[in-house]
């Protein structure tokens, strides 16, 4: 009496499995080409951050940071990155940073292009604003589930879910961008018979460039979220660091890998905010 009849069960989650086992057997060589490129980029990315001597990776951060914010922020970058090296956490934290870096650039390639298109074109902006929220709004566990389902586990997997996960910030702050350049900039240049490409590029892209960045700036603080979700796939770094304290109770061991994801968010966030701000002054 009390309880919903099973004859009105809807089993709509059995639908979603025959839809995902559809691609992979009708287009896995897609998924396979995508999974390359992705672990390529991943791997000359990675290569790359093992490259450099940590000395002089923390000397880069630290002039950076003092070029877009100010001395004393780039002395604070430097002490968190050297506080990382002395936790033995130098090549974790370099993987994390390439998985994060890979995310970021493939959800700008894919989402800067997208925000524009939803700018410019009404029907595509009602089409795409359901798909953002759901991106959203659904648990980030859930995107682990369709990853390992087409990728099997690695970080393949773990980089497919982080970017279904950052990427709807860069799309909308762009869109957003676009749509908030001023009516009467955009009627001066139409009038001096500017093209629809040189208007984008000439006028509308430079104008809406801080707040583009600030979308970047939330796709990168929402990719280093991931990284501890990302690790239950496979992916290496300090969120593996971080599960693998949670599974053994290691309490010390969870500090220093959590505490070391903070201080690269941090770093992350204040210099693309001062890359943002390079671009505000500018404008």
């Amino acid at each position: 009496m009390f309880d919903f009849p099973e004859a009105l069960r809807i089993h709509a989650g059995d639908y979603v499995a025959d839809f995902v086992n559809w691609l992979k057997t009708t287009l896995g060589f897609v998924f396979d080409a995508i999974g390359n490129f992705v672990l390529h980029l991943l791997l000359y990315i990675q290569d790359f951050l093992l490259w450099l001597p940590w000395w002089s990776f923390i000397i880069i951060v630290f002039l950076i940071g003092w070029w877009l914010r100010t001395f004393g922020l780039g002395l604070l970058f430097a002490a968190m990155l050297f506080l990382i090296g002395t936790f033995n956490l130098w090549d974790h934290m370099m993987l994390t940073l390439a998985i994060v870096l890979t995310s970021v650039i493939i959800a700008v390639i894919i989402g800067i292009p997208v925000g524009i298109l939803m700018a410019t074109w009404k029907t595509i902006e009602m089409i795409m604003k359901p798909i953002l929220d759901f991106m959203q709004t659904m648990p980030s566990f859930v995107y682990l589930i369709p990853a390992i389902l087409l990728f099997s586990l690695g970080v393949v997997p773990a980089i497919f879910a982080t970017l279904i996960y950052c990427a709807p910030p860069v799309i909308r702050l762009t869109s957003l961008a676009i749509n908030g350049v001023s009516k009467e900039m955009v009627e001066a240049a139409q009038s001096f018979g500017s093209s629809r490409w040189q208007l984008l590029m000439k006028v509308q892209l430079p104008q809406a460039m801080p707040t583009i960045m600030t979308g970047v700036n939330q796709t990168t603080m929402m990719a280093l979220a991931m990284v501890v979700i990302a690790s239950m796939v496979g992916a290496e770094g300090l969120g593996m660091d971080v599960l693998q304290a949670i599974n053994h109770i290691r309490i010390g061991d969870g500090f220093e890998a959590g505490i070391s994801i903070v201080f690269l968010a941090i770093i992350i966030d204040r210099l693309t905010i001062g890359i943002a701000n390079r671009f505000t002054t500018q404008k």
